[in-house]
């Protein structure tokens, strides 16, 4: 009988806790991180394609498509896996690498607009809107994954709630950051003036 009555009391002292929800925001983080990880992989995907299209103007800086293959290898070579969510140094290294991707791209974007017969290319065209919309979408999965992680890191920051999560190991999780937030914060300059 004493047996019973401390299990039901145990189970009636976890239910304030917040394990369940531990269990439940971690699932979801891993989720929305998992769809942040496929759209980063569709990018990588419409890259040497991209590239190949581009290689067909004769004329194209050849360093620009370096910069974008040199990129995407580095980008795609970072093993990622859930434990990379409880490790920030990890995590930061895998976001830097997207982040060089994606600048070596707009870089790409902005030289090809100088090639009037790469603009007049159906399939380069093409590329470009998905690119465009892959884009958006890892916008969206990004977003997705800040807005789980936020309620996550509440919940191990709340009291009472953050004793679970030191008894059960839930740190906070790392979300998405911006590089240099410094350089972000200006106002770009616009220059209509031709030279």
């Amino acid at each position: 009988m004493k047996r019973w009555l401390f299990m039901i009391m145990v189970a009636l002292s976890l239910t304030g806790c917040g394990y369940n929800d531990f269990q439940t925001l971690d699932e979801s983080s891993k989720s929305a991180w998992s769809e942040v990880l496929n759209q980063y992989q569709r990018r990588a995907d419409l890259v040497p394609n991209i590239v190949a299209s581009v290689k067909g103007e004769a004329n194209f800086e050849q360093d620009t498509l370096t910069k974008v293959v040199e990129a995407r290898a580095k980008a795609t070579s970072i093993q990622v896996t859930p434990e990379t969510l409880n490790n920030p140094e990890a995590f930061n290294k895998f976001q830097q690498a997207q982040g060089e991707l994606s600048g070596a791209l707009s870089r790409l974007m902005v030289v090809a607009e100088k090639y009037p017969q790469l603009q007049a290319n159906q399939a380069f065209r093409d590329l470009r809107v998905t690119l465009e919309g892959t884009e958006n979408r890892i916008t969206v999965a990004r977003n997705n994954y800040i807005k789980t992680v936020q309620q996550y890191n509440v919940l191990a920051r709340s009291f009472p709630t953050n004793i679970t999560a030191k008894i059960f190991g839930y740190p906070p999780k790392p979300s998405f950051s911006v590089e240099n937030e410094a350089e972000i914060s200006k106002p770009p300059k616009v220059d209509f003036e031709k030279k």
